[in-house]
């Protein structure tokens, strides 16, 4: 047991923030390795294997996510009331429940982004090179449409006539309301995937399992909960574009670029807000 507590003391005091902050050095004693920043460009990844196989990941866990979240969506709206159905509680679920399964299944194949706000974000952190981000991108769009289109294939009637699952500024809100919404729920989903996925955290509480897909998804959930009655909560925009496209009609079409520039905006918040404010590195001390 000794050594155990001992790793606890560790884990839970070695990491103090007594240094002035800045970003030209860091410690020489802890215990974890940052990575390396990614390159802009790294054409040689386009021969790798794994490359390919991480785009193909992407795709495939977008399109299992629009396929359940949209089939979820369509059964609330089928129903005579929410009583009977799942209810916006249920599709919260749906959206949370099919994010927290799915980065878990891809983290180690291509980090389980499956939007590409995220994508965006950690591009911004240098976490992932420009042609990744850029090929992430594509596939998670592609991923979206074919989900989409799969429910649509199945009961097109059904589907037309429960709006497909797009996004829009619900009725008695205002286009800065959406905007803003998609901005802050965005913003809580990214700053989540930094903290969740970040390796000084990690070495921190290594005594504490941390299992880095629950608090996404889980993030995923308590926004939806929130914006649902506002935008229907996009926070993805291969999401929202899969099912605008799909759907293919002036309602999913109207607000659909708040889709874009609000998750844009709160992904780059909050990779601002973590790797400038939360995760400064700070200069040596100099006696």
């Amino acid at each position: 047991m000794e050594g155990k507590e001992e790793d606890v003391r560790l884990g839970a005091n070695k990491f103090t923030e007594r240094q002035p902050i800045g970003t030209a050095a860091q410690t020489d004693d802890k215990d974890y390795k940052e990575p390396p920043a990614a390159p802009l460009f790294e054409p040689g990844e386009l021969k790798s294997w794994s490359f390919w196989r991480a785009g193909i990941a992407e795709f495939m866990a977008t399109f299992l996510f629009l396929y359940i979240t949209i089939l979820t969506v369509m059964g609330v709206k089928r129903s005579s009331s929410m009583c009977a159905s799942v209810g916006i509680q249920g599709i919260a679920w749906a959206f949370g429940g099919m994010i927290f399964a799915l980065v878990y299944c891809t983290a180690g194949i291509s980090g389980g982004h499956i939007n590409p706000a995220v994508t965006f974000g950690l591009l911004l952190a240098r976490k992932l090179s420009l042609t990744r981000a850029i090929f992430y991108m594509i596939m998670q769009c592609l991923g979206a449409i074919c989900g989409a289109g799969v429910v649509k294939g199945f009961q097109k009637g059904p589907y037309e006539r429960n709006l497909g699952g797009v996004n829009f500024v619900a009725p008695g809100y205002t286009k800065g309301d959406g905007l803003g919404a998609e901005i802050v729920g965005t913003f809580v989903l990214v700053y989540t995937v930094f903290s969740a996925t970040d390796a000084k955290r990690n070495a921190r509480d290594s005594h504490v399992p941390i299992l880095a897909p629950l608090p996404i998804g889980f993030a995923v959930f308590l926004v939806h909960l929130a914006t649902i009655p506002i935008t229907g909560t996009g926070i993805n925009p291969a999401r929202s574009l899969g099912a605008a496209i799909i759907f293919n009609k002036h309602r999913g079409w109207e607000d659909h670029w708040i889709f874009w520039v609000g998750p844009f905006i709160g992904a780059a918040l909050a990779a601002i807000y973590h790797q400038i404010v939360i995760r400064a590195i700070p200069f040596k001390s100099r006696s």
